[in-house]
C-alpha cells in the first residue's frame, strides 16, 4: 500500500463514528405495567409520543419491551428479574413496583412514572436529591385526601360515616390512609377502615361496610385499579357516593375522581428517561437517576359521571360541575 494511500485511510477514519454509531446495540426500555395493558393504554401512547419527540423511535433508534403484572404483586419481582438478566439499559414502572425493581438491582437506572408518597416509601432520599439509582414523578396522593374529600362532603353533604377501601400491602397506600383520616376527623366524619390486600378481598370488604358508611374513598393503586369496574359496581349497589384517584375509576362508573392527569405523568416520565438515555449515546452524556429531581404533578382531572350521580340519587351543584374538567353523560 502506498504511503498517500494508507495516510488517506486513516484520515477518512474522522468520518466513520457516524455509520459504526448507527450498528451499536439499540437502548432498551424495560416497561413494567403494574395492572393490565388496557388500563394503561393512553399511558403508553403518552410515553412513547413523548419519546419519539427526543427522537427515540421504538423499533428503530430505541427497543421497549413491555411487560405488565395485571395487579398480581407477586409478577413485580419475576419481571424485574428478566429486565436485569436482559440488561437494560433503564426500567419504567409505578409506585407498587418501585420496592420490587429496587431490590434486583441498585445499578440499572428506574424511573417512577408515578408514586403515592416517593419519600415515604423509601423509593429516594428526598423529591430535590433522590440518590440512588430511583427518580420519577410524585402523584401527592396524601396531600390531596382532604381535597377529595372536600369534594365528596360538597356532592353529598348530609352523609356522616365514611367508608376508606385501602389496599394494607402497600406502604404509600396506607399513608394516604393516615391522612384521610385525618381529614375525615376535622371535617366531622366517621371513618370505617375497608382493609384489603388482593382482589378477592374487595367483594368482603364492601359486605362489611353495610350499615356503617354511607360515602366511600378509595386509596388509589395498582390492585385497585386492575379491579376498577367490579369496585364501582360494587359502590353503585351499595348506593355509596365515592371518589377515586383517576380518570378510569369515573369512566368505568365511578361518582367521581380527582387526581393528576396520569398519561401527563408518563409523558414527563419520558422526558427522564431521555435525560438518562443521552449516556448510551458516544457524543452525548447522560444524567444519573440521583441527580434528576423527583417532579411534581401540574395537572389535575376533576371527572364526574353524571349517570352515576343519578343512580345515586344526588343533586350535582352546579359550581362544583363548573368546575369539573371532564363530565361523563
Amino acid at each position: 500500500m502506498r504511503r498517500r494511500e494508507f495516510i488517506t485511510l486513516l484520515g477518512g477514519a474522522a468520518v466513520w463514528p457516524l455509520p459504526l454509531r448507527a450498528q451499536q446495540r439499540r437502548p432498551v426500555i424495560g416497561f413494567l405495567g403494574t395492572v393490565a395493558e388496557g388500563l394503561w393504554a393512553k399511558q403508553v401512547t403518552a410515553f412513547e409520543e413523548q419519546l419519539r419527540e427526543h427522537g427515540w423511535i421504538d423499533g428503530r433508534t430505541i427497543k421497549i419491551i413491555y411487560r405488565w403484572a395485571e395487579g398480581r404483586p407477586e409478577r413485580f419481582a419475576e419481571i424485574a428479574t428478566e429486565f436485569v438478566n436482559s440488561n437494560v439499559d433503564v426500567i419504567v414502572t409505578g409506585g407498587n413496583a418501585v420496592s420490587a425493581v429496587r431490590q434486583a438491582t441498585s445499578t440499572i437506572p428506574i424511573v417512577f412514572a408515578l408514586a403515592v408518597d416517593p419519600v415515604g416509601s423509601g423509593f429516594v432520599n428526598s423529591l430535590s436529591r433522590p440518590g440512588g439509582n430511583v427518580t420519577g414523578l410524585s402523584l401527592q396522593g396524601p396531600d390531596l385526601a382532604a381535597k377529595r374529600l372536600e369534594l365528596l362532603r360538597e356532592l353529598a353533604p348530609d352523609r356522616r360515616r365514611l367508608a376508606i377501601l385501602v389496599n394494607v400491602g402497600y406502604p404509600a397506600a396506607r399513608e394516604e390512609l393516615a391522612q384521610v383520616q385525618t381529614a375525615a376527623r376535622a371535617l366531622g366524619l366517621e371513618s370505617a377502615v375497608l382493609e384489603i390486600r388482593r382482589a378477592e378481598d374487595i367483594a368482603p370488604a364492601f359486605d362489611g361496610a353495610k350499615g356503617r358508611a354511607d360515602v366511600l374513598y378509595v386509596v388509589g393503586d395498582a390492585l385497585m385499579t386492575s379491579n376498577v369496574v367490579l369496585i364501582t359496581k360494587l359502590a353503585l349497589d351499595a348506593g355509596l357516593p365515592s371518589i377515586y384517584s383517576n380518570r378510569e375509576f369515573a369512566v368505568s362508573g365511578g361518582l367521581m375522581a380527582y387526581g393528576p392527569s396520569v398519561p401527563a405523568l408518563f409523558q414527563r416520565a419520558a422526558d427522564d428517561v431521555d435525560k438518562i438515555l443521552r449516556g448510551a449515546k458516544p457524543v452525548l452524556r447522560g444524567a444519573k437517576p440521583a441527580d434528576i429531581p423527583v417532579q411534581q404533578p401540574t395537572k389535575f382531572d376533576l371527572v364526574i359521571n353524571l349517570k352515576s350521580g343519578k343512580a345515586l340519587g344526588l343533586t350535582m351543584p352546579q359550581t362544583l360541575l363548573a368546575t369539573a374538567d371532564e363530565i361523563i353523560e
